[in-house]
């Protein structure tokens, strides 16, 4: 490793000082200038080991943004950012105009959601705040939050799994924040683009190439996609019978599991209610079997089921591996571990360090350039990185850490890395990156 681990740790720090926008953290400091969902909830992990307080501050001014059906939105806006610095700003959206379930929030959002980190975020803050003088802020903090996480996985157990598969339905790529993965491929074929207005892509302005970012096609059916759900005033029951997009997301699934794992413990903590306690469990059970249900045997993958065409989609992508962020690989354990850890994935001979990439190398569909189709995301190693350590694969875990931190300590703080040579891709100075290598650094190995 090119540098000490305490050099690392204040360098990670100074990025999130730096993106600090006074009670939440912007995502990077010019592409992502607004609060996304999951990226807070990632950067709270990171906060807790350096401010129990501000930590606490970055979920409550998240959670404020939460819809009245429950929803916590993906983007909670920032009212200092320039007109046209993001595509598709809050006039775009016109969220409070659409749905009157937007109404009263103190910043304007969006109206897509994200993958269920939160608890698992609140958690973490509790548990590193344990035996310290900030430990009854943390214990307050919970109990105030509560009520608002258990809201918002209610509407993930309910709107968005009407069936009671256990799965969570997204509306669009973006929610599932795997954007551009080839696990949308399929679907987005089959979504008819009609006429848009002219637009501009202020993030290709903040990368060296445009094949970091998602094509043009690609824009084309993610901004359609929006045009429809606001044709439908962002009213689930309508989206859910005429919108072109509907996928069973097996990553969100396996993460909202984990997250409801996260969410029983803070129920006992609390002494929540016993009701309250099993629906949590139920919640977990349902999830864990419809994960079950989706794995394929002949690619050893947990696959995405497609709701509008009835077929799973058949790639092979980090998503496959959702049962063990879930907590509970089933039977299907050992196999996933395999291969993980094969040619197709971690093992594959070409890759700088041995670290998930997004998209198997052995994948037709695979770019190692190109945002969610191969990069390696530090994100989703600490995801996995986690779950090792709860399955008690401790030795797996520590590597996966150790290589994690060479990583970052040879490219810095980056969004993702081209998974051969290890460069440093998309933004720089990206907040949820520097907020996981603080919580690894902080963790003994």
């Amino acid at each position: 490793m090119s540098e000490s681990l305490p050099g690392m740790f204040e360098r990670a720090a100074e990025v999130l000082r730096r993106n600090d926008m006074g009670g939440w953290t912007r995502a990077a400091p010019h592409l992502y200038p607004h609060q996304w969902s999951w990226d807070s909830a990632f950067i709270a992990v990171g906060l807790a080991r350096l401010d129990t307080r501000r930590a606490i501050s970055e979920l409550t001014t998240l959670l404020d943004g939460q819809w009245t059906t429950g929803k916590i939105p993906h983007i909670v806006f920032n009212p200092e950012a320039p007109p046209g610095s993001y595509l598709l700003g809050p006039e775009h959206w016109a969220s409070a105009s659409l749905s009157r379930s937007a109404l009263g929030t103190p910043r304007p959002t969006s109206a897509l959601c994200q993958p269920a980190v939160h608890a698992i975020a609140a958690l973490h803050i509790y548990e590193v705040s344990c035996g310290t003088a900030d430990e009854e802020a943390a214990r307050s903090f919970l109990l105030q939050a509560y009520p608002r996480l258990l809201a918002w996985h209610r509407y993930l157990a309910t709107w968005r799994d009407p069936e009671g598969s256990g799965l969570v339905t997204i509306y669009h790529p973006w929610e599932s924040g795997t954007d551009n993965s080839p696990r949308w491929d399929a679907a987005l074929a089959n979504v008819k683009v009609g006429e848009l207005s002219p637009y501009a892509r202020p993030d290709l302005g903040f990368v060296d190439e445009p094949s970091e970012r998602p094509s043009s096609e690609e824009y084309d059916r993610f901004l359609w996609l929006v045009e429809g759900l606001k044709r439908a005033r962002y009213d689930e029951a309508t989206i859910y019978g005429s919108h072109p997009f509907l996928v069973k997301d097996v990553l969100f699934s396996a993460i909202l599991v984990a997250a409801n794992g996260a969410l029983g413990e803070i129920a006992r903590i609390i002494e929540a209610p016993d009701g309250d306690r099993e629906a949590i469990g139920c919640w977990i059970e349902r999830g864990r079997r419809g994960l079950d249900a989706c794995y394929n045997e002949v690619l050893g993958l947990c696959l995405d089921h497609d709701l509008r065409s009835g077929e799973p989609l058949q790639v092979r992508t980090i998503a496959g591996f959702a049962p063990l962020i879930s907590g509970d690989g089933g039977p299907h354990h050992e196999g996933l571990l395999r291969l993980f850890y094969s040619q197709a994935f971690v093992g594959h001979d070409r890759l700088r360090w041995p670290l998930p990439p997004s998209t198997s190398p052995e994948e037709a569909r695979f770019h190692p350039r190109a945002y969610w189709r191969g990069p390696v995301w530090p994100v989703m190693g600490w995801l996995f990185w986690r779950s090792l350590r709860l399955a008690g694969e401790e030795e797996r875990a520590a590597e996966l850490r150790r290589h994690s931190l060479e990583q970052l300590s040879a490219g810095g703080f980056a969004e993702y890395f081209e998974p051969f040579t290890g460069e440093p891709l998309g933004s720089d100075d990206q907040s949820w990156t520097a907020a996981v290598a603080l919580d690894w650094i902080a963790t003994e190995a």
